[in-house]
């Protein structure tokens, strides 16, 4: 049976709007009436003091309808259904609290929860969850007292506590806490400095379990890991570094494929995937590459960017700023405004783009051993600083003009490069091209043909001249703690494939703009720290040669990637690949 309004009781009874209506316009039909039949004899009816007397006394009648009861068919019907909601709550609330007595026999309708106050929401709506107000507390980047605090109305605990204070909330229970937080009295955003980060997670999943079980989604929690992993201080690093509102962490399972044979050393890649098949086929196709001479990687740029969009009064103030850039003296005085602000950091491009009146300045930052968004971002106001000293006029319209270009397919990347632009190579023996990967050297140099080249080229691609080369930069940026949302452009991968005189196999993948570091971000979390030992780049490189770390795991990349295109090519082109997936990412049921 399905209830229509809160524990099946009859909602409020609601006007009969067409009944007024009608009563309205015969109301005012038979005025009329009788305005027109007084009309009709007027001298005799106001001779007459008694009928004059009846008249005057109808019209008082309908004089008093038309003031009392004649507007209603114009007001807003919604205005007065919500005032009556409103005066029938008290009661409406009562009637609910008498029916939570009987709760029990409600349950076999949903699923039960926690509290009796939980279990009346849920039942209180079956067909709609209820409507959550937006987060009281002040965000984190928000200037204190910039937002109003609300109640969370819509979730209700057992027990109501007032605000502690001093050290007094260290003696409460995490349950008591969690309902202070709920009731804003106590911040969410508060809690780590007000206890410390691994007690914060513990409230903090109260609070959300309770508030997710009003949406009918009790226990979805339960299988998201919190206990902190066996290292040192585990939330406290990434606490104010890494992520925000902290409830748990995703376990994500860890391969490493190797040995591959990368510019004459051995390097074993963490790989940090859900996709079965991925980490098999990858290793398949390091084996097949240190079967021969290795693979080779060279550096050819390393540079991230960022582009400040600015805006002069006219398109030729405008080229002037273009102009006055490509100078060698004003660029110096740039590079030594950008310098200032960092150690490491060292411009070594400004390219200007003119719009109109815009300007989108693309400014080209050799960062070290860091990924460097960060180290770009802060020189570059300090750029634009200077750039406003001598046009006093120009207007910062963005510190990120979309042209540096992060997160977003864009040609600029695939051309100009960002980050590290790497090449990679290898040449696979023909024996081995049939032994390991059970192709022919044609078959699998037609395929790179068709696929990755005409067939990229009729898609109209910008960088993904290649099989998958995004499968393996995620994963190896999942594991190493590298920005994960920049796969976007360190994917651009070009793989070229050629049949040698010798008859061997020859592959290459260009990729313009890998960006990896291995200081800073999620490097520093425990398990992302020691997939990169396990490479060899963990930290900072030697203070002689900066940035050595992360341009080896550049290295990495590219190499890895070109291990991963070859295995899958080979299955495309001996048309293996469903049989290789229905072995290794499908899984039988439990045998019973």
């Amino acid at each position: 049976q399905k209830l229509s309004t809160p524990f099946g009781m009859r909602s409020d009874p609601q006007p009969r709007w067409d009944v007024l209506k009608i009563l309205n316009f015969v109301a005012v039909l038979s005025f009329i009436l009788s305005v027109v039949k007084f009309a009709s004899d007027f001298s005799t009816y106001v001779a007459d003091s008694s009928t004059l007397v009846i008249f005057l006394g109808v019209w008082s009648g309908f004089l008093c309808y038309f003031l009392g009861f004649f507007g209603m068919s114009f007001i807003d019907h919604d205005e007065i259904l919500a005032g009556s909601s409103s005066m029938s709550s008290e009661l409406c609330q009562k009637k609910i609290e008498k029916v939570a007595i009987n709760v029990k026999e409600v349950k076999s309708l949903t699923k039960s929860t926690k509290s009796a106050s939980f279990e009346k929401e849920t039942f209180a709506s079956p067909k709609k969850n209820p409507l959550h107000p937006p987060a009281a507390e002040t965000p984190v980047c928000a200037a204190a007292g910039s937002v109003v605090p609300t109640p969370c109305s819509s979730v209700k605990f057992e027990k109501t506590l007032f605000a502690p204070a001093g050290n007094d909330a260290l003696s409460m229970t995490n349950a008591d806490i969690a309902t202070l937080v709920c009731e804003n009295k106590i911040k969410d955003h508060t809690l780590e400095k007000r206890f410390n980060p691994d007690r914060a997670v513990l409230i903090r999943r109260l609070v959300f379990e309770k508030k997710l079980a009003t949406l009918g989604h009790s226990g979805a929690l339960d299988c998201l890991p919190s206990a902190a992993p066996e290292c040192v201080n585990f939330y406290e690093r990434i606490h104010g570094a890494n992520c925000e509102i902290v409830v748990g962490y995703v376990p994500l399972p860890v391969g490493v494929v190797g040995p591959l044979t990368l510019n004459g050393e051995t390097v074993y890649v963490p790989m940090a995937t859900t996709e079965g098949c991925l980490i098999a086929s990858t290793n398949r196709g390091c084996k097949a590459i240190s079967s021969g001479e290795g693979a080779f990687c060279s550096i050819l740029n390393d540079g991230i960017t960022r582009a400040p969009c600015v805006r002069l009064p006219s398109a030729r103030r405008a080229a002037e700023l273009a102009i006055w850039c490509g100078v060698p003296d004003n660029f110096a005085k740039l590079k030594a405004a950008f310098e200032s602000t960092t150690s490491f950091g060292k411009l070594l491009e400004a390219k200007p783009t003119v719009a109109g009146r815009n300007v989108y300045i693309r400014l080209k930052c050799f960062s070290g051993d860091a990924m460097g968004m960060n180290m770009v971002s802060k020189g570059s106001l300090a750029a634009i600083d200077l750039l406003k000293s001598c046009f006093p006029e120009m207007i910062l319209v963005a510190l990120s003009g979309n042209m540096c270009t992060d997160k977003k397919a864009a040609a600029t990347n695939w051309i100009e490069g960002r980050g590290k632009s790497v090449v990679a190579e290898a040449t696979i023996p023909r024996k081995v091209v049939e032994a390991t990967l059970k192709t022919t050297v044609k078959a699998i140099v037609d395929t790179n043909i068709n696929k990755n080249l005409i067939g990229s080229a009729m898609s109209a691609t910008i960088g993904g001249f290649n099989a998958h080369a995004s499968n393996i930069v995620t994963a190896i940026f999942l594991a190493t703690g590298q920005d994960p949302a920049q796969n976007v452009e360190s994917s651009n991968c070009i793989t070229l494939m050629e049949k040698t005189d010798e008859g061997d196999l020859w592959i290459s993948c260009t990729m313009p703009s890998i960006e990896v570091g291995t200081v800073g971000g999620g490097t520093s979390l425990p398990a992302q720290a020691a997939c990169l030992r396990a490479i060899g780049v963990q930290g900072g490189g030697p203070r002689d040669k900066p940035g050595a770390n992360a341009q080896q795991l550049a290295r990495v990349v590219a190499a890895t990637t070109m291990a991963g295109e070859l295995s899958l090519l080979a299955a495309l082109a001996a048309n293996t690949l469903v049989e290789a997936h229905m072995q290794h990412n499908r899984k039988t049921g439990p045998k019973k």
